[in-house]
């Protein structure tokens, strides 16, 4: 008992060290974008423009109208996507699953994608409604996909983790039909827009959409936090965790449901960044174990720093065009995911 309960001093310093660690890389990323691009800026002028000392009007149009926005999204999008890839891993007991391939991320970003097409920009509502509206949209597809997923991929109560992934795909392939067919409806205008966002894109990134996607991951990233231990014990067979008096199916549906909220959150801002829920879980447990409350905030900062690397990348290597961070992130994923797959088969 007393093995489960005490965490080894050694341990706690090795997390400290690693998130610490990855804060400053983000950092490091977060300057070298604030600095480079087409538009270069010295560190001094940043500084100045940052501390508000003697601002220039360029400078401050750069930074805070282009870029501020740009990093302070990728870095919430990474975060939240970090986190939620964590959790679904830990409720299905499943190192492939991710929001992307449970169709959670096709789901939001279909109902995201039918509220462009039913507004087509010309919403009229208070300002605070606005900016929460797609949010709560993709929240509401998020809960479909999660609806369909306990009703297809369960069997006498309990959880088949290659069935989820069955289901999962299935799922994905379905909504993003719904969603090309909604996208085809639109105007060229409408058209073009969803379609860089859909590939995963913070390049139209504004204050607002910072604020719609913060009140999400400050409310929801505590709560699952706190049931890290529960996450713990899932990784036992359903039976053993029931008998020792833990409320699975409630505690899932709480997990769940937060996953949802900080997937949506994501995909409304910033469309279909995926992989980064599959990777940064698989790191956090190679460099820290499975102690999910280390995995958890872990995570976050790894799927942080992952966006805002990717997003520099997409917007400097490939200048003057810019490739969507989505696209970045997959060229990576992808290889990563059949590497995976190949793995589990082996075993």
């Amino acid at each position: 008992m007393s093995k489960l309960s005490l965490s080894p001093k050694p341990k706690q310093r090795t997390f400290w060290t690693l998130f610490l660690l990855f804060c400053l890389l983000s950092l490091a990323g977060i300057y070298v974008s604030l600095t480079n691009g087409t538009f270069d800026l010295s560190p001094k002028d940043v500084l100045r423009t940052l501390l508000r000392i003697h601002p220039v009007e360029d400078y401050d149009l750069v930074i805070f109208d282009f870029r501020l926005p740009r990093i302070v999204l990728g870095a919430l999008v990474g975060f939240g996507l970090g986190i939620a890839g964590a959790v679904l891993q830990g409720i299905s007991r499943n190192s492939l699953a991710d929001p992307g391939i449970l169709g959670i991320h096709a789901a939001a970003g279909a109902f995201v994608v039918l509220f462009m097409f039913l507004t087509a920009g010309t919403m009229k509502a208070p300002a605070w409604l606005s900016v929460m509206s797609m949010p709560m949209f993709g929240f509401i597809g998020g809960l479909v996909a999660v609806v369909m997923l306990f009703t297809f991929a369960r069997q006498h109560g309990e959880f088949h983790p290659q069935q989820l992934i069955l289901v999962g795909i299935a799922l994905a392939s379905g909504f993003g039909a719904v969603t090309l067919y909604v996208s085809l409806k639109m105007d060229a205008q409408n058209f073009e827009a969803a379609t860089v966002w859909l590939a995963g894109s913070v390049y139209n990134a504004n204050w607002r959409q910072v604020l719609s996607t913060l009140p999400w991951l400050v409310i929801l990233t505590p709560v699952i936090w706190r049931r890290a231990a529960v996450l713990d014990l899932m990784q036992l067979h359903e039976v053993s965790v029931k008998g020792i008096g833990v409320a699975v199916g409630r505690e899932r549906q709480i997990l769940l449901l937060c996953c949802v909220g900080l997937v949506s959150a994501c995909v409304s801002v910033s469309g279909s960044i995926g992989f980064v829920g599959l990777i940064a879980p698989h790191i956090a447990r190679r460099l820290i174990g499975n102690t999910y409350r280390y995995i958890v905030p872990l995570c976050g900062v790894i799927g942080m720093l992952m966006v805002i690397i990717a997003d520099f990348i997409g917007k400097t290597v490939f200048a003057p065009a810019e490739l969507p961070v989505g696209i970045v992130v997959s060229i990576i994923g992808v290889p990563y995911f059949i590497f995976l797959l190949f793995k589990t088969r082996v075993r």
